[in-house]
């Protein structure tokens, strides 16, 4: 055991604690914590601003049992269908939350220890793990109203009685940032009497106590049995609302960073190839933040890419994509952005906000909405709601532009796979992006939750019927996907942290440089995000004339760059001079 590594650590952990329990006695707590992660037995010293993943990393975002089969538990279908199907384009796998719930799918938490029966066990989640790089969810934030903890903070016993927040209801509490319309506090009664709380999504999902320190040792407990059973990405859900101080707004908060500074130096010292990502879907200055500097999150979501995206390509005009590109800092080396169009919960708004006018936002919502999409809604200051997320499949939010409907969908779709493929970042595809799920309208009506229309559950069987069958919208979808994965994956160019500068070539087309980490492969990423056919002279790309071009898509070799670029409707390039 390296002492000194040792004493690094434990200094670490302890100013972490004293930044977050001001005046506590926090060596007690950091001695606490380093036993339950067994860091005082062995630590390993993680690397400073490394890169643990490159080009090939592709993760995929599914339920436990977004694939089921009548013969086996949903988890040994998935896996059996990755295996199959996907093991040759993708090495990571996101199962969104999988444990015992009472609501939201998943992310009312009723017990972190135990994987949902309904699903499998924990021998599923360890198989998977010992495959692909595992992503699973960190429900920090919150959990289910029927867990232990909260029965037993009803009856006024440990553990959980003082596991939550309680607050007066004439307390002034109109500052606090709100991703629901619901009341804040929820009125339970105890043995005691009626108490007040804090609920920030939902009333099934009681917002947890992180100013008691026995709460931290509890989530540190689950992180640590996380990484035993093979988990090595971890998504901290909703971790921005963590930390509540009346008079603020509870969002963001000094404190919450620091928290995930902790959890940080903690899982990396048990696993110096582990991953900390943050769910923060707000604006796009806040989300960035997550950052720090290299030292909280290795990587963030690029939220603001869905909503950005898609208004580009239902409007044939990428002035504001590219912008917004523009603006964007590369990740620091050790960091990245984690890519993604579509989620299982929807298109958030909020990273819009300040990138589109409302009137354009409005314009995209109604376009959406004549596609099928529901809309979930928050509440601002003053009891104003807004639109908060468009709930709607990628697939059939691509259908059309503004004008309706038309016959480009499966091309606007793809190139908006293609786009996000070969951004800096790494790609995250959500399953029924990767199937062409249609929207799932009659479960909206089953569950009455607008999220449940992209949250279908396919037949093991059908769906493999369909995918097979060479003419279905998700036979040629998912060739497609699995074409440009195949491709993406090859290119060191395409490195999450390879170089990249947006191209200037008119509204109508989206275009950005990528150049590998060692500057041996260039690739000019060109789209069409029009319903028109567009000409360019290659000239005006300012290909080198000394290197050989060719397109990474079609295979065209471009020997005269005084030629002609052609591209059709939603028709898109990627020029390598590396084959």
């Amino acid at each position: 055991m390296n002492q000194s590594l040792q004493k690094e650590l434990k200094f670490l952990v302890e100013s972490h604690l004293s930044l977050i329990y001001e005046g506590d006695n926090i060596k007690p707590l950091a001695s606490r914590l380093l036993h339950i992660m067994k860091l005082e037995e062995n630590c390993l010293k993680p690397g400073i601003h490394e890169n643990s993943w490159n080009e090939k990393d592709i993760i995929m975002i599914t339920y436990g049992d977004s694939i089921k089969s009548e013969k086996e538990e949903p988890l040994q279908t998935l896996n059996t269908f990755c295996n199959e199907r996907l093991k040759d384009v993708i090495n990571g796998i996101h199962i969104l939350p999988f444990f015992p719930y009472s609501s939201d799918d998943g992310f009312s938490v009723i017990d972190y220890t135990q994987v949902n029966d309904a699903l499998g066990d924990w021998s599923h989640i360890e198989n998977m793990g010992g495959e692909y790089n595992l992503m699973a969810d960190l429900v920090v934030n919150h959990c289910s109203s029927r867990s232990r903890w909260f029965d037993n903070y009803k009856q006024r016993k440990s553990p959980g009685v003082d596991y939550f927040i309680e607050a007066d209801p004439n307390t002034d509490l109109s500052n606090v940032v709100r991703p629901r319309t619901s009341p804040l506090l929820r009125e339970v009664e105890d043995l005691q009497g009626i108490r007040h709380v804090w609920c920030t999504f939902s009333h099934d999902q009681v917002d947890l106590n992180f100013a008691n320190p026995d709460v931290l040792c509890e989530m540190v407990k689950i992180i640590k049995l996380y990484l035993d059973r093979g988990i090595r990405t971890f998504r901290l859900d909703a971790v921005a609302f963590l930390w509540k101080e009346l008079g603020t707004t509870c969002i963001n908060h000094v404190k919450t960073h620091e928290f995930v500074r902790l959890f940080r130096t903690l899982i990396e010292h048990h696993s110096p190839n582990a991953i900390i990502i943050t769910e923060t879907n707000i604006p796009n200055h806040e989300n960035l933040s997550y950052f720090g500097n290299a030292n909280e999150a290795h990587a963030v979501y690029n939220f603001s890419l869905p909503p950005l995206l898609i208004h580009a390509l239902v409007t044939g005009n990428s002035s504001h994509l590219k912008r917004w590109q523009m603006t964007m800092p590369p990740a620091q080396m050790g960091t990245f952005y984690l890519n993604f169009i579509a989620s299982h919960d929807g298109i958030g708004l909020r990273p819009a906000e300040g990138l589109l006018s409302e009137n354009e936002i409005d314009e995209m919502v109604n376009t959406m909405q004549n596609f099928g999409a529901r809309v979930s809604w928050r509440a601002t200051e003053g009891g104003r709601a807004k639109p908060y997320e468009i709930n709607v499949t990628l697939f059939d939010a691509l259908q059309g532009t503004v004008k309706g409907p038309d016959k480009w969908q499966v091309e606007r779709f793809l190139c908006a796979h293609a786009i996000m493929l070969s951004l800096e970042g790494i790609p995250a595809i959500y399953v029924h992006s990767m199937l062409a799920t249609n929207n799932y309208s009659e479960g909206v009506e089953l569950t009455n939750h607008n999220r449940t229309i992209n949250r279908y559950k396919w037949n093991h069987e059908e769906l493999c019927s369909k995918l097979d069958d060479g003419y279905s919208h998700h036979s040629k979808v998912f060739a497609g996907m699995k074409a440009l994965l195949k491709i993406r994956i090859q290119q060191p160019a395409f490195h999450p942290n390879a170089t990249q500068f947006t191209l200037h070539l008119g509204d109508q087309l989206f275009g950005f440089w990528r150049q590998s980490p060692r500057r041996d492969q260039s690739i000019f990423c060109i789209h069409n995000i029009s319903d028109e056919e567009i000409t360019i002279p290659l000239s005006s790309i300012n290909l080198i004339s000394l290197d050989k071009w060719v397109d990474l898509i079609s295979d065209k070799s471009f020997e005269d760059l005084h030629q002609d670029l052609v591209l059709p409707p939603y028709g898109f390039v990627w020029l390598s001079n590396r084959t």
